[in-house]
């Protein structure tokens, strides 16, 4: 099997999976107990803290069960109208609409970029959050979501950052108020992520019934996944330059085997480890059942029992037929260029054969 589904999720780092196994085979001690091992336990999970902030700006940081609760917190404990994109995930858009309260969704462009004139018109005074995602989970394009935060803060509003596939990989900026992210997206473990606050932000608790966590987030944590994305996040500083030189080899490489294919997106800014692209009259479905030794997408791994094309691909201007002939290929440190090259060999001549 040739694994190129990145953005639903990365292959678990053996260097996490040697920081969990302890604790799921001999220290299993609760890290909010008083004792020794208690303590012992709560240790590892401020060290994981550490590694994980290290690669954000300075401020708070509480450990969720994943991006869809640090999203739906960050939402539902701030107040006043939200500005959003209209190619957000699928757990800001719900919580939003879900929210009550009153919200904008911005256009974007055929690009996947949001205009930032119709963005300033649209965050006016009173407004109390604005979110946006930092890398498109399924066409890859980087939002510029430093202007974002500034407009935000001109009219009095905080500034959500979805930074779930962006964390590690891109820049995050200082000046933004909350940033999601989560562990399985940097080849950490699946039921955990993080919700960051600047220092001086405060949120109305989404969970209750403890607040175990300083912010106010109830729950037991993991110390065995807090440890596991602790050493996810330090590999992802250490080896931030190499991967990224990786995964635009890797982009260029299929790039140069796709002549008729179109990118979906903006080619400049952008992620290279997302490669969303189409072919007219593609039959997406038929395509993944004769490459099932071959694992992709034809978008977000949370909508894909919907039945619906992706709202993204439709929020860049794709028609319903263009929108379900695009697949998206996504690949990072662990793929290597001969993989993806036979992979790819294999997706043109399956697609040339439904032609043929």
């Amino acid at each position: 099997m040739t694994y190129l589904d990145y953005q639903a999720t990365t292959p678990l780092a053996p260097e996490a999976l040697a920081a969990m196994l302890p604790w799921f085979e001999s220290q299993h001690a609760n890290p909010h107990s008083a004792h020794g091992e208690g303590r012992r336990a709560k240790a590892a999970v401020e060290i994981a803290r550490d590694q994980i902030a290290a690669l954000l700006p300075p401020g708070r940081l509480a450990f969720t069960s994943g991006a869809t609760e640090a999203l739906n917190w960050a939402i539902k404990g701030t107040r006043g109208p939200i500005v959003t994109l209209a190619t957000e995930h699928a757990a800001v858009l719900d919580t939003v609409q879900a929210s009550g309260r009153p919200f904008t969704i911005l256009p974007v462009g055929a690009d996947g970029l949001v205009d930032l004139e119709v963005a300033r018109a649209a965050i006016a005074p009173g407004t109390g959050l604005v979110a946006a995602m930092l890398v498109n989970n399924e066409i890859g394009v980087i939002q510029p979501i430093a202007a974002l935060a500034d407009l935000a803060h001109a009219a009095g509003a905080l500034m959500l950052c979805d930074a779930v596939q962006g964390y590690g990989r891109v820049e995050i900026p200082a000046t933004v108020d909350l940033i999601a992210i989560s562990a399985h997206k940097i080849y950490g473990p699946k039921g955990v992520g993080a919700l960051w606050l600047r220092d001086g932000v405060d949120l109305a608790p989404l969970l209750h019934g403890g607040a175990q966590e300083a912010p106010g987030r109830s729950g037991t944590l993991s110390p065995a996944l807090c440890a596991g994305f602790g050493v996810a996040a330090r590999l992802m500083a250490e080896r931030r330059d190499a991967d990224d030189a990786h995964v635009l080899a890797l982009f260029e490489s299929a790039r140069a085997m796709l002549p008729g294919w179109q990118v979906n997106g903006a080619l400049d800014h952008r992620y290279f480890g997302n490669l969303n692209i189409r072919r007219d009259g593609l039959d997406v479905n038929r395509l993944m059942s004769d490459l099932r030794d071959i694992a992709f997408s034809a978008g977000s791994a949370c909508a894909s029992g919907s039945g619906r094309s992706s709202h993204v691909l439709r929020a860049i201007g794709l028609s319903e037929v263009q929108a379900r002939s695009s697949i998206r290929l996504g690949f990072g440190r662990y793929t290597t260029e001969a993989e993806l090259g036979e992979a790819i060999a294999a997706i043109v001549a399956a697609a040339e054969g439904q032609w043929s």
